[in-house]
């Protein structure tokens, strides 16, 4: 499948086309993925630690980015590109994740804020 014309060399190894390796060709080379077929990967340079990943196409994601081809961000942070840690106040908030894209924290009842760290009018002594 990814032999170009000519062969193989005296040692039997074969000339492969640039997305092929192996000594017959027989899997993909770095930066493509999915044999037979060798698609290029498609990592996405700002969340991918590089342009390589697994037979499937799954990109290796820095910490905060997330997604087959590392192009969101990951749970616990917003705002792609960035991706920001969220933030979220332990007292206040549901849980520590936040809205992907304004970073808004879900809140326990009585309190608001971005973070989830103050109390909402009329009510007083957070985080208590």
């Amino acid at each position: 499948v990814g032999t170009l014309p000519g062969g193989c060399d005296s040692a039997g190894n074969c000339f492969c086309r640039a997305e092929f390796a192996g000594p017959r060709c027989e899997q993909c080379s770095p930066g493509h993925h999915s044999y037979p077929h060798c698609y290029a990967c498609s990592c996405d340079s700002r969340g991918a630690v590089d342009n390589n990943c697994s037979p499937a196409g799954q990109c290796r994601c820095h910490g905060n980015f997330a997604g087959h081809s590392c192009s969101q961000c990951a749970l616990g942070f917003y705002g792609y590109p960035s991706c920001t840690p969220c933030q979220c106040s332990r007292e206040g908030s549901l849980h520590g994740s936040c809205d992907q894209d304004t970073g808004q924290c879900s809140c326990r009842p009585k309190v608001t804020g971005l973070r989830c760290d103050s109390c909402v009018p009329g009510a007083y002594g957070f985080p208590h």
